[in-house]
């Protein structure tokens, strides 16, 4: 088979010889110039986000998307999607690690409806990565999140508040009372999810206000949105909570903004009590499919992929759902953290290769594990696991590109549900083993006759004669099948870095940096280039600030792989040391220190909350000694009364030794 790496324009293709993070310097883009531009590199990629694959860049900054993006090309990803994009709350004084000196979520807590914020970059950031998905072809999805605002309202923005007219407009009367009910769809729609002020989407004034923000989007070059919480805002016969006004928000915001009928939307709709699924599906255009992610994690696991039932999508007999093997919050609740690399990619090579709804492959943080949820980086901004570019997930994306509108069968040869076989009309199949053992395939297929190569690569070549397909299947693994329509697009090299940690107790640490498939890379440290490297070289890298970043590129073909490492300096606080507090003059005299790290799991706290009492001295000052090691501990202060600091919702200070700490 030929090997490709098409330029669509090869005048257009001199200026970008090199693209991702050689790209130093960023052309300006202005609004509108980048939607629908015509790609320069074929990758061939399905031509609509429904037929092709998502690759949900979970926490990824518009500029490491941008840098990555011949990365996701060559993986087979039609469609990128992003974190919430919108202005949100600034929490713990701006810090950076999904889960402790920061928070992932607050993306979810919005305080204006204008594009940028200080986790994943600016609006020009944004265009710019839009720009460099369109010379992939690449589409882009952002989350948009307007069912509620910041649990702090304070925080709001005054245009907003102004835009909406005032205040008490932009919620709902019952805004900050929490759900307890989701049986009752009054509740649902216009009661608090999990604290935060519910607002009232029916308020058309609101409406304009957020129809701008994603107008704005779409002529930075957004191609669709996934809209959080989708089922928490009202349909059009659900209760009203002003009478003159409708619930008319889903028809306003699909038919009301700019290219309507190019943009691909779909909501967030967890089934359960009161999910309406087809009915949000109708209004929307698709939604999710989370009973389906709930049963294949079940059926991967147990290594029973039984067809009949994978077949179903749950989703009352549509296919316009986004299904995945587990979605941001399936891995942050702790529902799919369990599940190996191995079972995603069997889960993903079944939803991948089938033309049933439009897989979504959430990407892990870099380093994820059952101890270390968050990775062993826990950087918002950076890239997560490589899993998301492994060669077998790769192969199934290219092929899913490969078969668009053909048909979808599963089947279990002579009913043995441990071997599923999804195959689409004539053009191919893909094999998908939950045995423990390797094994014998003999099974009918409407394949021609002819060989058949392993286009993943786990297994030898199998054949087909007189409609039976035959060969060998290894224990666990995927095997992807066509010739018709086979391209062999370019490997893309890989680059990567050992060490025992990212958070360094000290100014330096000594890493390991690898790279393959390309004979050297080069190595980029807070800026500034540091040279060449082999695979196996060991570079020292100095911390002189809080943080330093690393950046490791290699060149193949024109294209550039990158991966981006954040290292930073940390005191690990040893038991027997200790700690201070000088209490504000109107706090109780009883003052208790919660004492916690969670980045690791199960997280190691001093006590349950509010932690344990401090010792009063003689001098009017508190005290506390460690009982146990904390390695990235944060403190919180409180009184009996439950005043406390830092405030609630917000990350505790930075756990260090001896330190005095005080209330601003």
């Amino acid at each position: 088979m030929k090997k490709r790496i098409r330029l669509i324009s090869a005048a257009l293709a001199l200026t970008l010889a090199v693209s991702g993070c050689q790209n130093t310097g960023v052309p300006s883009v202005t609004a509108g110039e980048t939607a629908n531009a015509a790609p320069v590199y074929d990758f061939g990629l399905a031509g609509s986000i429904e037929d092709g694959a998502i690759l949900h860049a979970w926490c990824w900054s518009f500029d490491t998307i941008r840098e990555s993006m011949a990365d996701i090309a060559a993986a087979g990803y039609t469609t990128v999607q992003t974190s919430p994009a919108n202005a949100v709350i600034e929490g713990g004084g701006g810090g950076m690690q999904l889960m402790g000196k920061g928070k992932w979520y607050y993306q979810y807590q919005p305080t204006d409806w204008t594009v940028g914020n200080y986790q994943l970059g600016s609006e020009d950031d944004l265009k710019a990565m839009c720009a460099e998905a369109d010379k992939y072809g690449i589409k882009v999805i952002v989350d948009v999140v307007p069912n509620h605002t910041a649990a702090d309202k304070s925080a709001v923005s005054q245009s907003l508040i102004d835009a909406a007219g005032g205040m008490d407009a932009l919620y709902h009367k019952n805004a900050d009372k929490k759900i307890n009910d989701y049986k009752s769809r009054i509740q649902c729609t216009l009661y608090s999810l999990t604290g935060l002020p519910d607002v009232n989407t029916e308020n058309p004034r609101f409406q304009d206000y957020f129809i701008s923000y994603l107008n704005t989007l779409i002529a930075d070059g957004v191609d669709g949105f996934r809209y959080d919480t989708a089922k928490h805002i009202g349909l059009p016969d659900d209760p009203q909570d002003d009478e003159t006004l409708p619930n008319n928000f889903w028809e306003r915001v699909t038919t009301g903004i700019n290219d309507a009928d190019r943009i691909f939307n779909y909501g967030e709709v967890l089934q359960g009590d009161n999910d309406r699924l087809s009915d949000y599906i109708a209004a929307i255009g698709h939604t999710t499919a989370s009973d389906y992610g709930k049963y294949l994690r079940t059926y991967v696991t147990a290594g029973m992929l039984t067809a009949g039932m994978l077949s179903d999508l749950n989703a009352g007999g549509s296919d316009k759902v986004v299904t995945w093997v587990e979605s941001h919050d399936n891995y942050t609740d702790k529902t799919s953290i369990l599940l190996t690399d191995e079972e995603i990619v069997r889960g993903w090579s079944i939803i991948s290769a089938s033309g049933l709804g439009t897989p979504l492959f959430f990407d892990r943080p870099l380093g994820a594990s059952y101890d270390e949820q968050f990775g062993n980086m826990n950087r918002i901004g950076a890239a997560g696991s490589p899993l998301y570019k492994d060669r077998t997930v790769t192969a199934v994306n290219r092929f899913r590109n490969a078969m668009a509108g053909e048909d979808t069968v599963m089947s279990n040869p002579e009913g043995n549900a441990k071997i599923l076989m999804i195959s689409r009309g004539t053009k191919g199949a893909v094999l998908v083993s939950g045995t423990d053992s390797d094994g014998a395939i003999s099974m009918p297929t409407s394949l021609p006759d002819g060989e058949y190569a392993d286009r993943s690569g786990n297994n030898a070549a199998f054949s087909v004669s007189g409609g039976t397909l035959t060969g060998k299947l290894k224990a666990g693994s995927t095997a992807v099948l066509y010739n018709d329509g086979y391209v062999e697009y370019i490997v893309m090299p890989q680059v990567w870095l050992d060490t025992d940690t990212f958070a360094v107790s000290g100014d330096s640490a000594d890493v390991v940096l690898h790279v393959s498939g390309a004979e050297s890379g080069s190595v980029i440290i807070d800026g500034v280039s540091a040279g060449s490297f082999s695979d196996g070289d060991t570079k020292t890298v100095s911390i002189s600030g809080s943080e330093c970043i690393v950046k490791l590129t290699a060149e193949k073909d024109g294209f550039e792989t990158c991966m981006t490492y954040y290292f930073n300096r940390r005191q690990k606080a040893e038991a027997g040391v200790g700690i201070s507090f000088t209490k504000p003059g109107d706090w109780d005299d009883t003052i208790y220190v919660y004492v916690y790290d969670e980045t690791v799991h199960p997280m190691v706290k001093n006590a349950a909350w509010p932690g344990e009492e401090m010792t009063l001295g003689e001098d009017g000052g508190y005290s506390y000694t460690l009982t146990k090691d904390f390695e990235d501990g944060l403190v919180i202060f409180s009184d009996k009364s439950g005043r406390q600091y830092p405030a609630v919702m917000e990350p505790g200070m930075e756990l260090e030794a001896w330190k005095e700490y005080s209330v601003p």
